[in-house]
């Protein structure tokens, strides 16, 4: 069998990985979750088991595996393959993890950030092939984006380009505040966390709550989510759709910018809420033109990402091919 790439996946909540061929086809899969609560010991365990099954699943292929790809949240030097202070993994500050996992099992590694991975995946296998510039955005709990260059993930200087989600829309509203201290970010008002934070905020002032909204949230209104809102929007709730409505403009207006920037030929957006589908995209597609100096704006896609929950292996194993300068 021809060699296989071993691509690595590191949330907070879970571990994932598989076994691509170079085509981008799966051929095996591992998951675990990561309980980083447990510490340091126990998460990086889980993802070492990831390996040695799929290690072991390679072996019974009778397949080589060239490389193992990694991907985990930022921010990272991804030259020397540390992990600086990556969110929700409690314990791996300032963690060389290519050094750890090429001492561990003498398969060189590569690195980088999940957003990065992501979208380098989407332009190698996803809605972003056969385009030449792509711009990815992942909009979940967070928004992280990776720009595409040419198959080839654009770095910046310091290693540090592509942190799309904390470039400022909005710098007067003082309750808009960013994880990474700034105020007005998108990240703070269209990330999934930050448009169920402003829905429960608007519901407080309502005497008369939706009732489409109340059945999906049993009226437990402290714990409504992005979720929760696009299960009564499909169902027709005004409020519903008014909110998502207003994060898809919000998106629309900070991708004008970014297409006067980039000029990319396409748009590709992933993460859960972009399962919320076309009453997120449609303002997204209306706003975008008339938030950029672009003419031609109207042209570029914006479309919704393909590889899906397991976008971070492909990332992952994608990586192995670019920073090995292999032929894709």
């Amino acid at each position: 069998m021809e060699p296989l790439i071993l691509g690595l996946d590191i949330g907070g909540t879970k571990i994932a990985g598989g076994l691509l061929t170079r085509a981008g086809d799966l051929v095996a899969r591992e998951e675990r979750p990561t309980e980083q609560s447990r510490g340091f010991d126990h998460s990086s365990g889980q993802m070492i088991r990831v390996i040695e099954a799929l290690l072991q699943r390679a072996k019974e292929k009778d397949a080589e595996i060239s490389g193992i790809g990694v991907c985990a949240p930022g921010p990272m030097d991804i030259e020397a393959g540390i992990l600086f202070n990556p969110p929700n993994l409690e314990g791996w500050e300032n963690l060389a993890l290519r050094d750890l996992l090429e001492e561990r099992f003498g398969i060189r590694v590569w690195m980088d950030n999940d957003a990065n991975a992501a979208g380098l995946a989407e332009a190698l296998w996803g809605a972003g092939k056969g385009f030449e510039r792509v711009f990815y955005a992942t909009v979940s709990t967070g928004i992280g984006t990776g720009i595409i260059w040419n198959r080839r993930i654009l770095h910046g200087k310091n290693g540090m380009a592509g942190e799309g989600g904390h470039m400022t829309i909005q710098f007067e509203d003082a309750d808009a505040v960013c994880k990474c201290g700034n105020t007005g970010c998108i990240e703070s008002y269209a990330s999934g966390t930050s448009v169920a934070r402003r829905a429960r905020k608007a519901l407080a002032t309502l005497d008369e709550k939706p009732p489409l909204l109340e059945q999906e949230t049993g009226g437990a209104w402290n714990s409504l989510t992005m979720k929760h809102l696009a299960k009564a929007a499909e169902r027709g709730d005004a409020f519903s759709l008014g909110v998502i409505e207003d994060a898809g403009t919000r998106l629309g207006v900070w991708l004008g910018s970014v297409v006067s920037m980039l000029d990319p030929d396409i748009i590709v957006i992933g993460g859960g809420v972009a399962r919320v589908g076309e009453t997120l995209f449609e303002p997204i597609r209306r706003e975008l033109p008339r938030r950029t100096i672009n003419p031609f704006a109207s042209e570029t896609g914006v479309v919704r990402a393909e590889l899906d929950q397991d976008v971070g292996i492909y990332g992952a194993a994608a990586l192995l091919l670019q920073r090995s300068a292999q032929e894709i």
